[in-house]
C-alpha cells in the first residue's frame, strides 16, 4: 500500500498492518504491538524525515506466515537508521525525561526484530513480530 505522508493517512496504514497481523494468527497483544510500532514509524517519517505533511510518500508491505508478520515501511526522506538511536535513560523520573525519543525505544521493545536499510534513495524499516507461546 502507498499513501501520501499525512498524519490522517497513518490510521489507514495501521489498519492494513492490523489486518495482516491478524491473518498471521497473532494474538491481540501482538497485533497491538504491530499497530503501535507502525504508527510510531509513520509519524516519525512525516515529522522528522519529511519535516511535514505532503512532502513524500509512505509505502507499507506486509508478508505473513502462520505465527509471524513481517512489516516493511518505505520512505524517501533523508536516511535515518532507527536501529542506531540509543535507548533512553530510564532511571530518571519521568518529569525529567526529554520530550521524544521513547517511540523508537518502544518500537524496538515491542517487535521481535527491527532492521533498517537504505538503498537507491529509499529507507526501508523492517519489523518482525512473532506469535508468543
Amino acid at each position: 500500500m502507498s499513501v501520501p505522508a499525512r498524519y490522517d493517512r497513518v490510521k489507514q496504514v495501521c489498519a492494513f498492518v492490523v489486518d495482516a497481523a491478524e491473518s498471521a494468527g497473532l494474538d491481540e497483544t501482538a497485533v497491538f504491538h504491530c499497530q503501535i510500532a507502525v504508527d510510531e514509524a509513520c509519524t516519525n517519517i512525516i515529522e522528522h524525515g519529511y519535516r511535514g505533511e505532503d512532502k513524500g510518500q509512505i509505502e507499507a508491505e506486509c508478508r505473513t506466515e502462520p505465527g509471524m508478520a513481517t512489516i516493511t515501511i518505505i520512505d524517501w526522506a533523508p536516511p535515518f537508521d532507527v536501529t542506531q538511536v540509543p535507548d533512553p535513560s530510564l532511571d530518571r523520573p519521568i518529569e525529567d525525561a526529554a520530550i521524544g525519543g521513547l517511540g523508537v525505544f518502544f518500537m524496538r521493545k515491542m517487535m521481535n526484530e527491527v532492521t533498517y536499510h537504505h538503498k537507491d534513495g529509499a529507507n526501508r524499516l523492517v519489523m518482525v513480530k512473532r506469535k508468543t507461546g
